[in-house]
């Protein structure tokens, strides 16, 4: 069956989502546009406007509507702290723990492979940030892949030479796992039990 033109490009729209493949973008599309057009006319203004109003905080680099997120915004953070992570929903997952340090969050991992050298993910802005606050401790909680742990190590070699104390979540998150897939127990027991590198 071949679908119009407007139809077609709703689906391969839809197919820029993660794990959304051709037959599950057709069916989304024929349900927003048979049964729920409504919804679809919702879920196109949230998006227009997220695109719209949703930038990137000037500290940590989140994802934020705002100049600062809420926690670079905060004032009851512990300003000694600061954690690296690969992406949003990670700053989200660590926040399930009770950290209450500050973050950077990088645009990604190190891959060669794909292109993504240190400027590509951020580390030169990671490096300016590190340089103009007091930070005691950075707390590398990328993850537990192959990429996590080469982007890590990097981080931990770029800043050795600056005296600051480098740690690494433990390992209680499931090697080649997400943080963002982690439960907030054994996530809160690999940020307790991290260790300098």
């Amino acid at each position: 069956m071949s679908f119009s033109p407007l139809i077609n490009q709703l689906i391969e729209s839809l197919r820029i989502l993660p794990g959304v493949g051709k037959k599950s973008a057709q069916r989304m599309a024929l349900q927003l546009l048979e049964r729920n057009r409504q919804g679809a006319l919702k879920l196109a203004d949230a998006l227009n406007q997220a695109m719209d109003k949703v930038g990137y905080c000037k500290l940590c680099h989140t994802l934020s509507e705002e100049e600062l997120c809420p926690q670079c915004a905060s004032l009851n953070r512990d300003d000694r702290l600061l954690c690296i992570v690969e992406g949003p929903l990670d700053v989200f997952a660590i926040e399930q723990t009770g950290y209450q340090g500050r973050y950077f969050v990088l645009k990604g991992h190190l891959s060669p492979l794909d292109g993504l050298g240190p400027e590509a993910i951020g580390i030169p802005e990671l490096l300016k940030r590190i340089e103009n606050a007091d930070f005691q401790e950075i707390i590398l909680a990328t993850n537990s892949t192959v990429e996590g742990e080469a982007t890590a190590h990097y981080i931990a070699q770029l800043l050795s030479p600056k005296g600051l104390t480098v740690s690494r979540i433990a390992h209680g998150v499931p090697l080649g796992g997400e943080l963002e897939l982690v439960d907030g127990g054994t996530l809160s027991h690999a940020l307790a039990g991290r260790r300098p590198i």
